[in-house]
């Protein structure tokens, strides 16, 4: 004391002025705004560039699940239950309307054909006026024990190359199709293709018993053996007309073309004829147009963004749908668990002792059972009562708890002998009020972030299940991830696409949600609020 005094002793007296009451800088009132917990959280969230980037994209897949199932026309989804015409659209590559000719994502494929198929793509294009060959990359010849063969290595729009499918109209229905057409000007029924229109008279007479494989894909006049034949010039002969001798069929699009001779040997119709008009009418069989069909059944082209699967749904509305069940799923099987689970361990980790000890064992009782026993077991006995998907919410429901419930006790453990918590015990607060008024909030970022992780688990969970065929959620107006896989995977050389879509929505999903996760764990941490990075 007296050396500090000897130090002041030598500052001149100059040196020294009186304090003004003004000058008292702990009186004077902060000037900054207070910042609340959630605000402080957003803030420290922000600054983590990669939660950013993973919430963005949760965000464009939540997008994607509400929005996409709304992206198509509603006769076209409606007739995903009852339209066993679909199936003839089944495994398009994806197609972008504006890509159209970059060949990426425009609706074609690179494949080899032999000269068979070659012809049979140039002779579509004839009748159908859409060219199947989009572009011919090369043309080469190779020898194998057989013989000599050319093959031809093409780039075709697949929406084109969609086969031949037969229907079956009542006269009404007949003409009403016609109408569309020609009013349209939009060819919807071929020409009917049977035995007489693949080669002569004689020649079906004599091969009567022979019967070819590809009736209705046959598109120019062939032999008994499905060989082509040829003009005296060497061109292979269109098997199409625009009118036949009874007037059933026309054709506005090819009009110009020479009508059908009569006393010709190829006698040519233009529809399957059966019935009388004594049992009610004719009905009449017809080729159909697949692509024109569509249109005329659906009001638009076919043009599938990601696709059509093995079924001829198109995989991004099915994919959409799958993934808007999955999301709200998760969300109510985590808040669900969060609800239980923070009510039992804030029990557990407030009171402990003897309370604490027996719902530890009971918790411990039901985690020891294999969760796939549980989901097996209530797929088998409830689901017939209550429906496959309320069976799966109970599996999930009756063991997830419990890691929540730990999370909790844990929490309710490390802060319910803090300063504030005895204070508030000492003036009189009831439990219930120091339990969630005072400590719940000091919970809530690891509850939170837990929650938030249970989301992605539970969709992994559901994808193995419905993957491996243990849960099925497949059906014409239903979907899920791993029902989306699992139909795909036998075509997954031939159609990778059917394939690829679902997984990148679950590897992106997954990915996405444990870094958001991991921002929400950092943000709402307590030690940690006010902190600088």
């Amino acid at each position: 004391m007296n050396e500090e005094l000897k130090l002041y002793e030598n500052i001149p007296q100059e040196k020294f002025e009186l304090a003004s009451n003004e000058d008292r800088f702990h009186d004077k009132k902060i000037e900054t705004k207070s910042i609340g917990y959630f605000k402080d959280a957003f803030l420290r969230f922000s600054k983590n560039k990669a939660s950013i980037i993973a919430a963005c994209i949760v965000l464009l897949l939540v997008l994607f699940a509400i929005i996409g199932p709304f992206c198509f026309h509603k006769n076209y989804i409606d007739a995903y239950a009852t339209d066993i015409d679909l199936k003839c659209y089944k495994e398009l590559v994806p197609k972008i309307g504006f890509l159209e000719g970059t060949g990426f994502l425009d609706g074609t494929k690179v494949e080899e054909i032999n000269d068979a198929k070659y012809n049979k793509y140039l002779y579509m294009y004839e009748e159908t006026g859409y060219n199947p060959i989009q572009k011919e990359i090369k043309s080469y010849e190779v020898t194998d024990s057989i013989g000599t063969k050319t093959l031809h290595k093409v780039r075709t729009n697949m929406y084109y190359c969609i086969p031949i499918f037969t229907k079956t109209y009542t006269q009404e229905q007949y003409e009403a199709l016609q109408k569309y057409q020609d009013e349209h000007n939009l060819q919807i029924i071929l020409p009917w293709v049977d035995y007489y229109d693949k080669f002569s008279e004689a020649e079906y007479i004599a091969n009567s018993n022979v019967k070819i494989s590809g009736t209705y894909d046959i598109w120019y006049e062939c032999d008994a053996t499905g060989a082509p034949k040829f003009d005296e010039n060497g061109n292979i002969i269109p098997g199409y007309r625009t009118k036949g001798p009874n007037d059933f069929y026309t054709s506005l699009r090819l009009d110009g073309d020479p009508a059908l001779i009569e006393g010709s040997t190829v006698k040519w119709k233009y529809a399957s004829v059966s019935g009388s008009k004594k049992n009610g009418g004719y009905n009449f069989t017809v080729r159909i147009n697949p692509y024109n069909y569509f249109i005329y059944k659906y009001g638009f082209e076919p043009s599938f963004i990601f696709g059509s699967d093995n079924n001829g749904y198109d995989i991004f509305t099915r994919l959409a749908k799958g993934a808007r069940f999955s999301l709200l799923f998760a969300l109510g099987v985590s808040c669900i668990n969060l609800f239980i689970g923070a009510i039992y361990g804030a029990v557990e980790g407030y009171y402990g002792g003897a309370a604490d000890m027996i719902m530890e064992r009971i918790s411990d009782i039901l985690s020891s059972i294999p969760s796939m026993v549980v989901t097996v077991l209530f797929n088998l006995h409830l689901s017939g009562k209550v429906g496959t998907v309320p069976a799966l919410l109970y599996a999930f429901i009756m063991t997830g708890w419990i890691g929540m419930a730990s999370s909790t006790r844990m929490q309710f453990y490390r802060f319910k002998n803090q300063e504030y918590v005895l204070a508030a015990r000492t003036l009189g607060a009831r439990d219930r009020r120091i339990m969630f008024k005072h400590i719940f909030p000091n919970s809530l970022g690891t509850l939170i972030t837990g929650s938030v992780l249970v989301i992605p688990g539970v969709i992994f969970s559901e994808t193995s299940l419905t993957y491996l065929g243990i849960i099925n959620l497949d059906s014409p107006t239903r979907s899920s991830v791993g029902s989306m896989l699992s139909n795909g995977q036998g075509i997954m050389t031939s159609s990778p696409h059917v394939v690829f879509f679902p997984a990148l929505f679950i590897a992106l999903l997954m990915v996405s949600f444990n870094l958001f996760g991991n921002g929400l764990r950092d943000a709402f941490n307590p030690s940690l609020r006010g902190a600088e990075d």
